[in-house]
């Protein structure tokens, strides 16, 4: 079960989580926490395994039922098991979006596309790395549909 961080974000286990998604830039990461402090529509939950953060994820949920994930991190000694995909699959299951929305970089993009995710080359940033848009309609958006 996800539980919200918004009040732990200083915490330092946390902190060094958030900093894995914000990977090469950790000096970014203060910039980031005070984001979620200052806006209220910004969302950020965990995930804990007797006593330790396994995982975030941060996100917005947006007007239409797009659920915008703006940060997601695993502990790199629990990737692979799930933790990941678990995080997702817990923010859809509590917000209930039409629509989940992200963009990764390449090395993050078949992580998403092994969950559903469709994926949409954004093309290279000015720095030369390419960026991917990652789209996955839920259950609930498809039934709307029929």
């Amino acid at each position: 079960m996800l539980i919200d961080l918004k009040g732990r974000l200083r915490e330092s286990a946390v902190r060094e989580l958030l900093a894995w998604s914000v990977f090469p830039d950790p000096d970014r990461v203060d910039e980031v926490i005070e984001t979620y402090e200052r806006e209220p529509d910004l969302a950020i939950a965990g995930l804990e395994e007797d006593g330790q953060w396994i995982g975030l994820i941060g996100y917005r949920l947006r007007e239409g039922g797009v659920l915008q994930v703006l940060h997601l991190a695993v502990d790199p000694q629990a990737r692979g098991l799930g933790y990941g995909r678990g995080l997702v699959l817990e923010a859809i299951a509590k917000e209930q979006p039409k629509v989940v929305a992200v963009e990764t970089d390449e090395e993050n993009v078949d992580f998403f596309r092994n969950i559903g995710f469709t994926i949409e080359s954004l093309g290279p940033t000015p720095t030369g790395a390419e960026r991917f848009r990652c789209v996955f309609v839920t259950d609930d958006a498809e039934e709307a549909d029929s």
